[in-house]
């Protein structure tokens, strides 16, 4: 697909999602404007519905405001905070340890950098990349489900996995896209394009998907 054409993809997109809420990581920035918020409820939203991680973090929130309230608090009435939550108790371990690594390695804030987030407890590429674009408005990339899946669908990339698709999606996408990408396509994907049953006649780049295509002849 010419860049040309997937320039014309987002500024349709960047129009009509508005109607819709934000995605999840979008809603925690928009409600704490704190990146440490955002990287926990990323770090706790792995394999879990955004419903469920929402009600755990409105919970825990309300508790744990900082590296320092990780510190103090026993994993055991963490564990508590963080069930239901997929691997809670993985995750509680990973969150305790939050607070040692920051504070030994960037006196105790959270990194603006990809590279430097990586190496926090219980952070893949996925949470790296959100944290890094939805708090610090730098270029990062974040693929989840629905970015892999509709990119695929609409020919932008044709990649197998995630990380083929952010690697993808870096040598295509200019710049001042990369920050967008995840929060157009988790819209998309969570009102529109459903994995089973995608609303191709509600779609507004259904003219442009050679899915959607078939579907509104």
């Amino acid at each position: 697909m010419e860049t040309k054409d997937i320039r014309r993809i987002y500024s349709i997109l960047e129009k009509e999602v508005k109607k819709f809420d934000n995605p999840f990581a979008e809603s925690v920035q928009e409600k704490y404007k704190d990146p440490f918020f955002v990287l926990v409820a990323t770090i706790l939203s792995a394999r879990t519905l955004d419903k469920t991680t929402a009600k755990v973090c409105e919970k825990l929130f309300k508790e744990v405001k900082g590296i320092n309230d990780l510190e103090k608090i026993s994993i055991s009435k963490l564990e508590k905070l963080l069930y239901p939550v997929g691997f809670y108790k993985t995750k509680a371990k990973h969150l305790k340890e939050l607070p040692i690594v920051l504070k030994e390695r960037y006196n105790g804030r959270i990194p603006e950098e990809i590279e430097q987030l990586l190496e926090l407890p219980g952070v893949g590429r996925k949470t790296a990349n959100l944290v890094v674009s939805v708090t610090f408005g730098k270029p990062g990339i974040c693929v989840d489900t629905h970015v892999h899946r509709i990119t695929n669908i609409l020919g932008i990339v044709k990649t197998k996995t995630a990380l083929e698709t952010e690697m993808a999606l870096r040598r295509i996408l200019p710049k001042e896209l990369w920050t967008k990408t995840n929060y157009l396509f988790v819209t998309l994907g969570q009102n529109i394009c459903f994995s089973r049953k995608p609303n191709c006649r509600m779609c507004p780049i259904a003219k442009m998907c050679p899915f959607g295509l078939k579907k509104i002849k």
